[in-house]
């Protein structure tokens, strides 16, 4: 699956949820308060691959999922950029975790990384429309 085929299956089932959660009423704060690791796990077991098997995907108590896709986060299917014959195709803006090349390709490795998760850090980037804020800033350069 490249990179945009998943952000766009990830803004529709994020959509679906953030839509439930302001019909019956809940504000920013109860809307970021429902996106933790636990509630999600059991509550939206199909928001990620990783809820089947109880697993986070990075070792933190307080996981939050609301910016599962991380403002930082930029890529591009067809490459940002190259370096060594290598086609880079996704790159952290704040230069955070590492990268893993393979096959003529370089991608960006988020697995260290726990800015995104955090609830000072989602309420400081918090919109209700995660597609149009993550576009703003995951789409290329």
């Amino acid at each position: 699956m490249s990179y945009k085929e998943w952000f766009e299956n990830h803004a529709k089932k994020h959509k679906k949820i953030v839509d439930k959660l302001l019909a019956c009423g809940m504000d920013e704060d109860e809307i970021i308060e429902y996106f933790c690791y636990e509630n999600m796990a059991k509550n939206e077991v199909d928001f990620c691959p990783l809820y089947k098997q109880n697993k986070k995907c990075h070792d933190m108590k307080k996981l939050n999922c609301y910016l599962c896709a991380c403002p930082n986060f930029r890529f591009d299917d067809e490459g940002l950029s190259e370096y060594n014959n290598h086609k880079v195709l996704s790159r952290c803006t704040i230069n955070n975790g590492g990268t893993i090349a393979h096959s003529g390709k370089i991608h960006h490795d988020c697995s260290s990384c726990t800015v995104p998760h955090h609830k000072s850090f989602i309420k400081k980037n918090f919109d209700v429309d995660w597609e149009k804020m993550m576009s703003e800033c995951n789409l290329g350069s």
